[in-house]
């Protein structure tokens, strides 16, 4: 557990060294939650971002004038908190459209009537749903996510399972632009083909690799991912094809696993599928891994796994509590997801952080049970290690991207600052967020996205195209 002085002050630290190239932007008079590996007691300093948009230089204290001279622009936050962007680790940003939907049912005839209009876009629709979704997660402070896009196949309830066939590349790379577009670094993970042959399946991600390498330099695209679909497969050969993907473009694997706490005898023996592919290791990570036994949660910990978490969608699903304690005591890795926007409706990660440090506390009636500081890393530097991103993203460290958010605790005002930590994680947000930056640049102020003529076009967008599909779907007599 990771504990924190309620001083801002930071232990004594040589001096940071300058900055080798130019400082397009410097931070000062900052509260800074760093969420570094290497220690991150808060204190109150400035950051340097250089010409690439990573952070090139922070430290406690002034700057002094001579860094401030030599910064192209100069931001005095006034001592309001900086603090990394959050890393959702498993979202679905397609979802965007279909909030509010079928608020009272459990995962399967979730997806269904989630999906009941979705399912019909084409690719040009499915760029809209997936770019509304990535602008609201950067307008809530969500600087990367890990997403699950849309293969284009049904989903039954009734079977728990998606229709046959290979997903369309159109559709999927469709989603990968819109991210880009949209401004928001991503994972951009695709779903292989259902019940097909091997391939079929392999013709279907060699294809999606190669379209992707158009913007593999783009500094948006962080990495590829499959989505693993051995929960909904009826054969153990689909975990083999997930391995063989794998392997071929070095891919990590986020399956949904072990998420809904029916057919939980069928579930678990899924766990045996993985073993015997050879797919346990540290390029697979369960999503959601609710349903577990002491038995799988140590033999994934021994394989070096990891597990996704998402507190909100778990509780509006009535999917359980994952033993997120448990799987960290046998060292783990864990991060925390948002899931679809449609299952947390309002996106918001200062939510997600309380009602996972709430529903941990309470569940195991210990407040020990989930720690504040320990939840903000989970969010972040946790969620980007899972996904072998921590180098780029997840906290504030010389060299990672200079992806952070301005929080104002006097606005409205909290009242003092006793804990910043406490403070950041259990009395401020979205109420309190001034600015979201990626890169060093300015991407959502209090008044929502910069780019406000493509935020505006894109809501028209998602309506129009949303409209006419649900008109064709429920038209009388079909």
């Amino acid at each position: 557990m990771t504990t924190h002085p309620t001083s801002p002050n930071p232990p004594a630290d040589p001096a940071p060294a300058d900055p080798a190239g130019p400082v397009t932007l410097l931070v000062t008079d900052a509260l800074l939650l760093t969420v570094d590996a290497l220690g991150w007691a808060p204190f109150t300093g400035w950051l340097a971002v250089g010409d690439d948009g990573r952070i090139a230089a922070l430290g406690p204290g002034d700057p002094g004038p001579a860094r401030r001279s030599a910064a192209a622009r100069v931001l005095d936050v006034g001592g309001k908190i900086v603090a990394p962007g959050f890393v959702s680790a498993h979202s679905h940003l397609f979802t965007s459209g279909s909030r509010g939907m079928a608020a009272d049912q459990s995962l399967y005839p979730w997806i269904e009537a989630m999906t009941r209009y979705t399912r019909h876009g084409d690719a040009e629709d499915v760029y809209w749903f997936a770019r509304h979704g990535a602008g609201d997660f950067l307008a809530n402070g969500i600087t990367t996510a890990y997403d699950f896009t849309d293969p284009g196949l049904g989903f039954t309830a009734g079977t728990g399972r998606y229709q046959p066939g290979a997903p369309s590349v159109d559709h999927q790379h469709a989603q990968l632009v819109a991210k880009l577009d949209a401004g928001i670094r991503s994972v951009h993970s695709v779903m292989l083909g259902q019940n097909t042959d091997d391939e079929t399946v392999i013709a279907h991600l060699d294809e999606v690799v190669a379209r992707a390498a158009a913007v593999a330099d783009h500094p948006g695209h962080l990495r590829l991912a499959i989505s693993g679909t051995v929960q909904w497969a009826d054969e153990p050969a689909v975990a083999g094809q997930e391995v063989a993907a794998m392997r071929r473009h070095g891919l990590i694997n986020q399956p949904h696993f072990l998420e809904t706490p029916s057919d939980l005898e069928l579930q678990r023996s899924k766990f045996g599928w993985y073993r015997a592919a050879g797919a346990l290791g540290p390029d697979l990570v369960f999503g959601h891994f609710i349903q577990t036994t002491e038995e799988i949660i140590a033999e994934a910990a021994r394989a070096g796994c990891g597990m996704v978490w998402q507190p909100t969608s778990n509780g509006r699903l009535g999917s359980g509590f994952a033993a997120v304690g448990r799987c960290r005591e046998l060292g783990m890795r864990v991060g925390v997801g948002l899931d679809d926007q449609s299952c947390t409706d309002t996106s918001d990660p200062f939510s997600n952080l309380r009602f996972g440090i709430y529903s941990q506390r309470a569940h195991h009636r210990d407040p020990a049970a989930m720690a504040v500081g320990d939840m903000l890393e989970l969010h972040t530097r946790g969620s980007a290690e899972v996904l072998g991103l921590g180098a780029d993203v997840g906290s504030l460290a010389v060299g990672r991207y200079a992806d952070f958010l301005v929080v104002d605790p006097r606005s409205p005002d909290t009242g003092p600052v006793w804990d910043p930590v406490g403070t950041y994680v259990l009395a401020c947000g979205l109420r309190n967020l001034v600015g979201v930056y990626v890169g060093g640049v300015l991407a959502a102020d209090r008044d929502g996205l910069t780019d406000r003529a493509g935020a505006a076009r894109t809501s028209d967008e998602l309506h129009a195209r949303l409209a006419r599909i649900s008109a064709a779907v429920d038209a009388p007599g079909r």
